[in-house]
């Protein structure tokens, strides 16, 4: 999809308006402003440059035009009035102007959940079901509410996971460091030192120096094969093998005991109970409860027992079969579908998947700085016994 900025008349008051719409081609774009009854005066294609990616919506700008819209929405506002209100208090360029081509389809007669769905890249389906929902129920107000609390959920989640995973991250960047550093700077002078005496340089040390020579001979090399690695695996990482093969790993990671199953589960118990407490058949909020846990290896164990549901199967049983469905998600299912309380089963499933979360990454955290401790030790005594000890060897022969 590409961005235009577009600068219109009103077919019916004549009146200037100026925004941004998406569309695949300019002819598209210009045919749906005429279609939303505006006359096109400019249309011309955003750029995709350092201004327009910092641009972006971000999952707190879009929590915060939630927050607003529900309050609003609450409040008794009309559903146009309640957009423009949220539109003029939105900063993000691109947020605000995703708001005003909702607001225009809401003027020009269009459902909000129509008007939604023109921007999937900003609002997922779990938005959109939601949107529709209660739209339909009249709770609109609370499926808004819903949402943000889901999103800023995850958000502080995902924020807590990556907290837990920058430190390591940081201290082998530091290593990495220090050992360059060391192989370019000290081993010379070392080798320098024992050619001048004549002297045999240990056999850990002369490692070393061959890891230095094949730096500064090949550095070039190094960099080259640096980045064709790393544009393979990016590469590589968007195409459906390479998707699946990051969902198994990050499923079976080793040293994270689950971390990630875990995760999934929580997202997948909670986005099913919102849907269901809306009111969102089981089947739809099966497919869309698991395309929220962003991992296609989970969701395709999920489409598997949607498949069955509607065979006749029951959800417990379904979901019992799939190979990374957690025991504790067809087990609440299970007591849910003989209270009649699927919904609230699998909110609490939710909440003990999240307490574990948050378990889990208190431990690997305190799990991780040991074993980088251990690693710094192994790093301080290759360069204790490379470069320390010929040096205290050679002033001992000397003396």
């Amino acid at each position: 999809m590409k961005r235009f900025t577009y600068k219109a008349k009103e077919h019916s008051t004549g009146k200037v308006i100026k925004g941004t719409i998406q569309a695949e081609t300019e002819r598209v774009a210009g045919k749906l402003l005429v279609d939303r009854g505006y006359v096109p005066e400019s249309l011309k294609e955003e750029g995709g440059g350092f201004a327009d990616k910092m641009n972006r919506v971000t999952s707190a700008d879009r929590i915060n035009f939630t927050r607003q819209f529900a309050t609003l929405v609450g409040a008794g506002l009309p559903i146009a009035q309640s957009m423009r209100t949220v539109s003029e208090q939105t900063s993000n360029k691109a947020m605000k102007s995703i708001i005003e081509e909702i607001l225009a389809d809401i003027e020009a007669g269009r459902s909000l959940s129509t008007a939604f769905e023109k921007h999937p890249d900003t609002f997922d389906k779990v938005y959109l079901s939601l949107i529709k929902a209660g739209e339909a129920s009249g709770t609109l107000d609370q499926s808004l509410r819903r949402i943000a609390d889901q999103e800023e959920k995850d958000q502080k989640m995902m924020s807590k996971i990556k907290s837990a995973l920058a430190m390591p991250l940081i201290t082998l960047g530091v290593i990495i460091v220090v050992f360059i550093y060391m192989m370019l700077e000290v081993v010379p002078h070392v080798e320098s030192l024992y050619d001048d005496l004549g002297e045999e340089l240990p056999i850990l040390t002369v490692i070393m120096v061959g890891i230095k020579d094949f730096i500064l001979g090949y550095w070039w090399l190094c960099i080259i094969a640096i980045v064709i690695l790393v544009a393979f695996l990016i590469q590589w990482m968007k195409t459906e093998s390479g998707i699946k093969a990051m969902a198994v790993f990050k499923l079976n990671v080793p040293m994270f005991n689950g971390l990630f199953r875990i995760l999934y589960m929580a997202r997948f118990a909670r986005i099913a109970q919102i849907l269901l407490s809306t009111g969102v058949a089981v089947l739809d909020t099966m497919h869309i409860a698991g395309e929220s846990t962003a991992n296609v290896v989970v969701q395709a164990n999920v489409d598997k027992a949607a498949e069955k549901v509607q065979s006749g199967r029951t959800m417990s049983d379904a979901l019992k079969e799939q190979e990374y469905i957690l025991p504790l998600i067809y087990q609440m299912a299970a007591i849910g579908e003989q209270s009649g309380k699927m919904d609230e089963m699998l909110g609490k499933a939710a909440q003990v998947f999240e307490d574990q979360l948050d378990e889990k990454i208190a431990t690997i955290s305190a799990m991780i700085e040991p074993i980088m401790m251990i690693l710094l030790a192994i790093v301080a005594g290759l360069l204790v016994g490379g470069v320390l000890f010929p040096i205290y060897s050679l002033v001992n022969s000397i003396g």
